[in-house]
Order: structure tokens, then sequence, then C-alpha cells
């Protein structure tokens, strides 16, 4: 338990974090991948570069100051950040190195405000906030070791099948190199990639959402073709893309991410998704359509035109079978005005007639998307707790997310 003085002490930098927390943030990284560059294994150099990570640490540290003894109301958070950090193979041994170069980052960026009394009262507060990330995290790798064809940290796959969705999106069918069998998932959950691809120094990580639903042997992942393949932003994707064939070998992360489906529920649910954000929601209407046929689905996606729509003639045959469901496509500029149900965008208007007594809402698509998908259910009525929706990225800020990485 922390005493009152260090309570006391980090909540009276909450100031000094807000005005100096990036610098320190973005000083700290520097330091740690100067000290330690084999960490550059681990972390999303995307992120690092357009400093999304340097900012998700930041508000991260201003949190933790804010609600350093009330540290259950970050709890939420902070799964969801050790869900990401499992997926990425963080061990226990890089709190260590964490907490020296950000403890040595405060100083040198704090100068004469660091005094020995605020550096200590921080590395009692970080050991105790660390403490609750390794303690949750053993607990996801265990159960992740433990289920039937589990795993802890990465175990290679080979590619089965690859299939191209839309203009932009292929589909990869992965299985276990071993023969062994494929672990359950829960649909929306995620698996990490790691790649090293021709001419880099460190190993490329990606998460991508299973977007099929569990039990069928196999692991999918569907992923869109960024359009910048000689920067961080589309190496990953353009590498899979042109160079991961059928046989090839691949290695992935077991299923992590606290964003899925309650398939134990019967409510009402509405699958909101925009662009490449239909994977995860195509992972939840096949389990829908697996294993509770009756359960009221509407599965909503925007997309520019239907060339980058994956899955359409998926979604428009599984609907047509299940009882309860509906559809509505979305087209920012058509290319043919009949494929399209609506045009321009998913606005309050079109989701009111989706508003259903109980039902649950997941989004997921582009952050400006989802930003506005989540402001137009709230000011409809929906209670923050039946709006389900995640980032890929670092974690942000509600008012934030026109900042971060597209999904």
């Amino acid at each position: 338990m922390l005493s009152q003085k260090t309570i006391d002490i980090v909540k009276s930098s909450v100031p000094v974090l807000a005005a100096k927390g990036t610098e320190i943030t973005k000083h700290f990284y520097k330091r740690m991948f100067e000290n330690n560059p084999e960490l550059l294994n681990i972390f999303n150099h995307t992120h690092q570069e357009l400093s999304r990570q340097q900012t998700a640490l930041a508000n991260s540290l201003y949190e933790a100051a804010r609600y350093i003894d009330q540290l259950e109301v970050i709890v939420p958070a902070v799964k969801q950040i050790c869900h990401k950090h499992v997926s990425l193979g963080v061990k226990k041994e890089h709190y260590s190195i964490v907490g020296e170069n950000l403890l040595a980052a405060m100083k040198e960026v704090l100068g004469d405000a660091a005094t020995d009394e605020f550096i200590h009262a921080w590395a009692e507060a970080y050991w105790a906030i660390a403490k609750v990330f390794i303690e949750m995290e053993e607990e996801l790798y265990k159960k992740a070791e433990n289920q039937p064809g589990g795993w802890r940290y990465f175990k290679p796959f080979v590619v089965t099948e690859k299939v191209k969705e839309s203009s932009v999106i292929t589909s990869f069918y992965l299985k276990p190199k071993d023969g062994g069998p494929v672990p359950s998932y829960l649909p929306g959950q995620y698996i990490t990639v790691r790649v090293k691809v021709t001419g880099d120094t460190y190993l490329s990580n990606r998460q991508y959402s299973l977007s099929d639903a569990p039990g069928k042997g196999y692991f999918r992942i569907s992923v869109k073709r960024e359009a910048e393949p000689n920067k961080p932003k589309g190496k990953v994707s353009n590498y899979l893309h042109d160079h991961l064939q059928v046989g090839d070998e691949i290695e992935i992360s077991a299923p992590a991410g606290d964003f899925f489906l309650n398939v134990q529920d019967s409510t009402p649910v509405v699958l909101i998704s925009g662009g490449v954000g239909i994977t995860p929601m195509m992972s939840m209407l096949n389990t829908i359509a697996k294993e509770n046929a009756e359960r009221s689905v509407a599965f909503i996606h925007a997309a520019r035109n239907e060339e980058v729509h994956a899955f359409k003639k998926d979604v428009e045959e599984l609907v047509e079978k299940l009882p309860n469901a509906s559809k509505l496509f979305c087209y920012d500029q058509p290319i043919h005005l009949e494929n399209a149900d609506i045009t321009g965008h998913i606005t309050k208007d079109v989701l009111k007639d989706y508003v259903k007594n109980e039902a649950d809402y997941y989004i997921c698509g582009p952050a400006p998307f989802m930003k506005a998908m989540i402001t137009n259910l709230t000011e409809l009525g929906i209670p923050s707790e039946k709006i389900h929706y995640e980032f890929f990225g670092p974690a942000i800020k509600f008012d934030q997310i026109n900042q971060t990485v597209t999904v």
C-alpha cells in the first residue's frame, strides 16, 4: 500500500504531467531504445514515428497520477493495455527497464523540479502500478497457454489459403505448423503477427482482428493494404499482400483483446463498421449464425465504394438465411448507385431506425468514424455500457480520437 506522503506527491504532479507529459515520454522512448534497442522488436514503429505511443503513455501517466489513490478507476484501461502487452510478448523483466528509463527521463526533463523526494514517490507509485500489470498479464498468459492448443508469446503458423476479399483487403487462413489444434477465442479478439521485413533490422508487430467465427480449425485475418509501402504505416500490410504466400510460415500470438461479442447473451446486436473495421464484425456475425441463429442482428457497414467493400456477398447470404437479421450498406462514392442501400455517411437519422431496447452496439472502423458513431448513439440515448468499441493502437482519450490510428 502506498504511503499518504507518496500519494500526495504523485497527485501534486498532475499539473506538471499535463504540461510536460509528452516531452517526458518522448525523451523516455528515445532513451530506452538507445539503451535497450532489442525492445524495438516489440514496439510498433509506426506509433513511435507518429508520436502515438508517446502521447498514449503521457495520458497514462497523467491518469495514474490523478487516480493514484483510486487505482480501481483505471482498471478497465489497464485491462485493455494488458491484453495488448500479452499479444506483443511483454515480459515481467521489461518493467524494470521501463521503470529505470522513465524515472531517469522525468529527472532529465524536469530538472530541479524532480527532487529526490519526487523521484522516490514516483518510483514507489510506478512499481505499485507495474505490479498490477504484471499480475494481470501473467493471468492472461496462463489462460492463453493452458487452453487446448494454447501457447505463450509467439508460435509459428502456416498460411493454408490466401483469398482476395476486395480491391484492398486480402484474407489469410492460418494453421499451426506443428499440426496441433487451433485454440478457441471470443469473436472480436485479435492476434499479433510478427514478421521480419526484408531490409529491416528489427521485427515488426501488427495486430489484426480475427475475421471468422471460432471453432473452424483455422485462424483467419483479413488485412487491408495500406497505401504507403515504403513507410511504417504500410510496411507490414504490403509485405503480407505481396510476399506471404500459401505454404509460408508466420509467427503469431495467441488471441487477445477485451472487445468481443457476449456469446452468452441473447439481446439484440447492432454491428457498425467502417472500412477494414468490418473484420471483427464478420467474426461476430459468423458466430451468431453458427451458435445463436435466432438472435436479432443488424449489420451496418460504411465503405468508400463497392470495390473496396470486403465480405459483401458473405453478409448478404448470411442475412438472407438468418430469421432476425438485417443489413445496411452505405457507400460514400458508389460506382453504381444501385449497389448502395444509402449514399453518403451513416448519420444519426440513419442510426435512429436501429435503436432497440436492450440492444448492444459494437463499433469498429477509422477513428473519426468511430467518434461520430459513438457520439450519434449517445445523443440517441444509448447508455455508454451498451456501446462497445476498441481502437487498434495506443490507448487514447476520447477527445483525441481524430489523432489516432485507423483500425
